[in-house]
């Protein structure tokens, strides 16, 4: 049974991607799914673009930063202004073909042949780019999902939800323990080449709902680039960190002439 790499907010980051596909080969990947915003923040948006119609996803939704940078006009609804100009940058770099290939993902996406929709931020308006941060917000995304397994992104803050068949303890929505948290993080001379895996058994007649983190722009502490794998075979969805260069990534967007505060953040995870 195949294994699908869920990847999500990748943003022009190719050190960060390439670094994720390399563990994705060694895990044994069959299939890519997407979850959005493949550019915005980032310098590499042509490489990051070509490297996603190489692996030629099975599906895949477009992010809010995608969705601004397709559009027309110049608006930004929403954005800070560090995004907002790397928006207005990111326009500038894209070819019609570029912009034909962001144009073609949609909203959000069953995926063929398995248990799963994907969205970028949520099923009940997914066009209008609000967050799931809470068993609060998750009760309504569970409501419009339809399929066993729901993968969003949008916040760059992994966290995750076990909708029950039944209630405990009064609730039908229980946070998955362990999803969100940060191990310590490593001293700058520490070499952590294993990155940290969680591994979440699937159990029947239970939805659940994943927000997998950032590949590209972390938000929660950990710099490292973050993704799941979903495998068919074992009803398993795992989420791995992997590390990567990030200066390599830093001094790409100060090149680039982007906001410096958009290198310091990939150095920091927030």
């Amino acid at each position: 049974m195949p294994k699908y790499a869920v990847l999500s907010d990748i943003h022009s980051n190719a050190d960060a991607f390439e670094a994720v596909l390399q563990k994705c080969s060694q895990l044994g990947v069959d299939h890519y799914l997407f979850l959005g915003d493949l550019v915005g923040y980032n310098a590499d948006v042509s490489r990051c673009i070509a490297m996603a119609k190489e692996l030629g996803f099975v599906a895949a939704v477009r992010g809010n930063h995608d969705d601004f940078a397709i559009r027309d006009n110049d608006e930004g609804d929403g954005f800070n202004e560090n995004a907002a100009l790397a928006i207005q940058w990111t326009k500038k770099m894209l070819s019609p073909a570029d912009m034909e290939f962001l144009d073609a993902m949609p909203y959000k996406q069953r995926v063929p042949g398995i248990p799963v929709t994907l969205v970028h931020a949520t099923l009940d308006s997914p066009e209008t780019w609000g967050y799931v941060f809470d068993a609060h917000h998750a009760v309504s995304n569970f409501s419009y999902q339809f399929t066993q397994l729901c993968f969003c992104g949008h916040s760059h803050v992994p966290v995750a939800f076990d909708k029950m068949p039944f209630a405990v303890g009064g609730r039908l929505v229980e946070k998955i323990s362990g999803w969100e948290e940060n191990p310590d993080m490593p001293e700058a001379n520490e070499d952590f080449s294993i990155a940290d895996e969680l591994e979440i058994p699937l159990q029947k007649g239970h939805k659940y709902l994943f927000n997998i983190g950032s590949i590209g722009q972390p938000r929660n502490g950990d710099t490292r680039a973050s993704f799941a794998i979903f495998d068919s075979g074992k009803e398993t969805v795992t989420r791995y960190r992997v590390p990567y260069d990030i200066q390599a990534a830093q001094e790409k967007v100060l090149a680039a002439g982007l906001p410096e505060r958009l290198a310091v953040r990939l150095g920091i995870g927030r």
